[in-house]
């Protein structure tokens, strides 16, 4: 029977921390295993200068993290709907556009999951964000017909999309027992989606879907953003944000910005940046920081530190506080976090998410007492500040959680199998 045999097509959540594919077979998970038996590929390339080639995952952090002379390249979706997406980079000795970046890494997704399934994907279906640019509808095409191009360049012929927070909703959908009310709350590296959607178990075979959901919303808030608040209050003082000058005027913010922001890291490497800093050290009252700042840029220990910072976010999900070691760059140099300096850092940004879940509820005519369930997913959806803005305007849900990094590539294989067969 049709339904017993395998999808013919997968699908992918290309994610600005990680990726997954997704492929419905008979009696196995949806999940393909992307790097060893792991099912997530963190959306991570590094050229190697020494060995001249491209490494991803795990593997390229190691090589970084290892010492190797190269380029690392994280955070890549975000490069959807901005303006570099259009520009080119140094990779290697030679000009690389952005675009050709993205290829190599979706490339990538489709070859380890085709060796691994054994044949070739010809159709597929990648979730997207409900909004890739807030407010401009536009560049949000544009996002989209870029990763349409960089699909079928890569060997696609025919790619559709589904939106994540709805893919995930169908991943969830899978083990319910009756119908519920279910707000999708996924909160990824770069964005934050929700969706309201009606899910029962009769019908989870239905092709459309389109009556079962209710609204989408969503805004450009995520995880890296949480990092670089979270560096910035903590972490970059140690490095002269915040100093002042002779003037009494505050040091220009833009460098400690760029090494706050995972794909602008590489921006203070530039010998541009270090002359500008180096004329304004002369104007600075108390010069430790700053002179940190050098020895950090001196070591390309800009990355390193961004990973420190994620790590501590991730540690603060549990722990009330944590002390982050920066004995690399100075001995006995220590930075202090703390879940209520976390909560502190990224209120503003948890305010745009609230808003917007207020809004998604007015739109579909909806009082946070009548939903059933709240689902999160998404790698940064364990934030208890996040968890409890979200829940308190829904008096009634029962919290449930999925897979944070597997949800949403489980739910576009299901999408994928129901489009292709």
């Amino acid at each position: 029977m049709k339904h017993d045999l395998p999808a013919r097509a997968c699908g992918i959540d290309f994610g600005t921390s990680n990726s997954t594919v997704g492929w419905l077979r008979p009696g196995q998970e949806p999940l393909i295993a992307l790097e060893d038996d792991k099912i997530t590929l963190p959306s991570v390339v590094f050229f190697n200068f020494e060995e001249r080639r491209p490494v991803y995952g795990r593997l390229a952090l190691h090589e970084y993290l290892e010492g190797y002379e190269g380029r690392l390249m994280r955070s890549l979706k975000s490069l959807l709907g901005s303006k570099l997406l259009k520009t080119e980079t140094t990779v290697l000795g030679s000009a690389m556009p952005f675009k050709d970046i993205l290829g190599l890494f979706l490339g990538q997704l489709k070859e380890r999951a085709e060796r691994l399934a054994g044949r070739p994907f010809e159709e597929v279906v990648l979730g997207r964000p409900v909004f890739f640019v807030d407010d401009d509808e536009k560049a949000d095409q544009e996002a989209q017909d870029t990763l349409v191009e960089v699909a079928k360049k890569i060997g696609f012929k025919d790619v559709s999309f589904q939106y994540e927070p709805i893919a995930a909703a169908f991943d969830y959908e899978r083990g319910i027992e009756r119908e519920e009310l279910v707000l999708i709350i996924d909160i990824g590296g770069g964005t934050s989606d929700f969706s309201l959607v009606r899910l029962a178990p009769e019908r989870r075979q239905l092709d459309n879907r389109h009556s079962d959901i209710l609204a989408t919303g969503g805004v450009h808030v995520g995880g890296t953003d949480f990092d670089k608040q979270l560096s910035l209050a903590s972490v970059m003082p140690l490095f002269g944000y915040g100093s002042r000058m002779k003037s009494a005027a505050f040091m220009p913010t833009s460098h400690h910005l760029n090494l706050a922001t995972w794909h602008t890291i590489n921006a203070v490497y530039a010998q541009k940046s270090q002359l500008a800093l180096q004329s304004m050290r002369y104007d600075i009252v108390d010069t430790t920081g700053i002179d940190r700042l050098f020895k950090l840029i001196e070591q390309r220990a800009g990355h390193w530190l961004a990973m420190q910072v994620e790590e501590s976010k991730i540690e603060l999900t549990l722990a009330e506080r944590r002390s982050l070691s920066l004995e690399r760059i100075e001995p006995g140099l220590v930075a202090e976090l703390s879940q209520t300096l976390l909560e502190e850092a990224i209120g503003p940004l948890l305010q745009r998410i609230e808003s917007s879940v207020s809004r998604l509820l007015v739109d579909a005519g909806i009082r946070g007492e009548q939903i059933d369930t709240v689902f999160f997913t998404g790698g940064s959806s364990s934030v208890p500040a996040l968890r409890n803005c979200i829940t308190a305007l829904l008096p009634n849900a029962r919290q449930a959680e999925g897979n944070v990094f597997g949800s949403i590539g489980s739910g576009l294989a299901i999408e994928a199998k129901k489009r292709y067969g």
